[in-house]
């Protein structure tokens, strides 16, 4: 609909696509959010409460792609300074990590000593959510909040948000 309207009137529309967002104002619905938010209060209401174990969907091999939106928000900002052309642009960090990876970040964050337990008799969803970033990353533009850094401020703003 972007190349569309740019075509038709001139606009000078963008359509970026983004990879799996984390950060402020994340939604940690215990039946309704997305992996990282629903790992993170998994895992802290796990060791508020002293459970023995959290289980995870899946074998935990499937990887994924995250960034922070705060990266987002300088990518887009980024885009509507430097590029006027048709076609999507993906945004992302060019990095992945398998849900076992991301699930042990968060466990070394928050400190909980029990046992993760993927449960396989759950599905793993595609196996592997990657994308292509060429385009941007030719523009200059690459990401600035690392993983691990990233968790540890989300998981930070979770606990200040007081749902555990």
């Amino acid at each position: 609909m972007c190349d569309s309207y740019r075509s038709q009137y001139g606009c000078n529309f963008i359509s970026a696509m983004p990879t799996n967002l984390y950060g402020t104002n994340d939604n940690y619905h215990p039946e309704n959010s997305h992996v990282l938010p629903a790992l993170i209060r998994r895992i802290v209401l796990a060791k508020r409460n002293n459970e023995p174990t959290v289980t995870i969907w899946g074998t935990g091999t499937p990887r994924r792609e995250f960034l922070h939106v705060d990266d987002l928000s300088d990518a887009c900002y980024f885009l509507l300074q430097n590029y006027n052309e048709n076609g999507l642009v993906n945004i992302g960090c060019g990095n992945d990590v398998s849900i076992k990876e991301l699930a042990e970040l968060i466990v070394a964050e928050v400190g909980y000593q029990g046992e993760l337990f993927f449960d396989a008799s759950r599905p793993d969803g595609t196996l592997r959510k990657l994308m292509n970033i060429d385009k941007l990353k030719n523009l200059g533009w690459s990401s600035s909040i690392d993983l691990k850094i990233g968790i540890k401020q989300t998981i930070q703003e979770f606990y200040n948000l007081n749902l555990c």
